[in-house]
């Protein structure tokens, strides 16, 4: 069958094209209709404490179905119609509600969608990085695009952006094939024997901790950028240089996994993810050591992501990928995010930028000495793979 590549490829492009939009201007925009730090941190915990619960209910569904596609479009319209939401009211409250109901659906996209993208790659896995690329595309343009108009528009017009790019998501949805997963002639190991391997839940916890540390750049790195005098466009662009620098990696990232083994690839980029933190947290007014903070955007993120979907595809085979791909985002995107995203609320007034970034890379520290003695060389594979 052949790999339908630009659908798969259109769908990332939209999809983090919607988080270039989010991502570095949401809490700029929460700021703006008058939340403090503390009720902004609270509302991004909502956002991506769903993550915990969301994708599971869904990879469950999709495994159990074989219908990952069919579950993609659904939770993608229901996305894009809960979040013209925030257009209603600008009340705490209901911020809270639509943020819950909008992120349940949100988040049950993208762990579905690398679940289904792989069963379409299938015995070609180390594609994946070549169109996983253009999700950081996507990224780039929007981040730019938004910071360019936001200098001359009010900042009120982003949730209507946000919609428009989400119906996106749900167009390319629809159009990409779905895909069954032929499942081999051997009984697949079981989801609580693989859950029960110590590397496996040494993947989680590291995964977890790696995410509670990318918390704060999440949610507080333009308002502390903004606070520093850096302009809106200039945040975009020095958030554009980190995805950039990602699609720089995703380029040479086969060469790498050739090269070096998914442990090695992992050790080196949480070391460079403890630089990147500390650079951030205490060289923000130096541009030029901001701009190596972002260019390490590429470890920090793209190398330990790929290194994710590989060893999730690696752990969970593929009777148990959709389950695999949505745990990994519950417990690091969804249970990290969200506990990174509290700490650094309640800290970020109290002790300060610079002591919750340097917390960051203290977890940092943490996720490497397990990843040190938990990630081993020795291949966890099961009968499906």
């Amino acid at each position: 069958m052949k790999i339908p590549y630009w659908r798969l490829s259109g769908f990332y492009f939209f999809y983090f094209a919607t988080l270039g939009s989010f991502l570095p201007y949401w809490s700029l925009y929460l700021e703006d209709i008058g939340f403090n730090p503390l009720e902004i941190g609270e509302l991004v915990a909502l956002l991506v404490g769903t993550k915990i619960i969301a994708p599971n209910i869904w990879g469950w569904i999709s495994d159990r179905t074989g219908k990952s596609l069919r579950t993609i479009c659904i939770a993608s319209f229901l996305a894009s119609i809960l979040f013209a939401g925030f257009l209603l009211e600008h009340s705490y409250y209901w911020f809270a509600w639509v943020t819950l109901t909008f992120s349940f659906f949100w988040n049950a996209a993208l762990p579905q969608f690398e679940a289904a993208t792989l069963f379409h790659l299938r015995t070609e896995s180390h594609r994946y990085s070549q169109i996983r690329l253009w999700g950081s595309v996507g990224f780039i343009v929007t981040v730019l695009s938004v910071g360019y108009l936001l200098d001359f528009q009010d900042i009120s017009i982003l949730p209507t952006i946000i919609v428009a790019l989400l119906v996106a998501i749900w167009l390319m949805a629809l159009f990409t094939p779905e895909v069954k997963n032929v499942r081999g002639p051997h009984t697949p190991v079981g989801i609580l024997q693989i859950l029960k391997k110590p590397e496996v839940i040494a993947f989680f916890v590291i995964y977890m901790l790696l995410q509670m540390a990318h918390a704060p750049y999440y949610v507080f790195f333009s308002i502390y950028l903004n606070e520093n005098g850096y302009t809106s466009l200039m945040i975009g662009l020095l958030w554009s240089l980190g995805v950039f620098a990602e699609i720089l990696l995703f380029i040479v990232m086969r060469r790498l996994l050739k090269r070096f083994s998914l442990r090695n690839i992992l050790l080196m980029s949480i070391l460079l993810s403890v630089l990147r933190w500390i650079l951030i947290a205490w060289a923000a007014r130096y541009v030029w050591l901001l701009l190596i903070a972002q260019l390490l955007h590429a470890a920090t993120f793209g190398a330990t992501h790929v290194t994710a979907i590989h060893l999730v595809y690696r752990y969970f085979g593929l009777a148990h990928q959709g389950k695999g791909q949505a745990l990994y985002s519950s417990l690091s995107f969804g249970l990290g995010g969200m506990l990174g995203s509290l700490y650094s609320g309640y800290y970020w007034e109290l002790y300060g930028p610079q002591i919750v970034f340097s917390t960051a890379a203290i977890l940092c520290m943490i996720a490497f000495v397990i990843a040190v003695f938990g990630i081993g060389r020795t291949k966890c594979v099961t009968s499906e793979y």
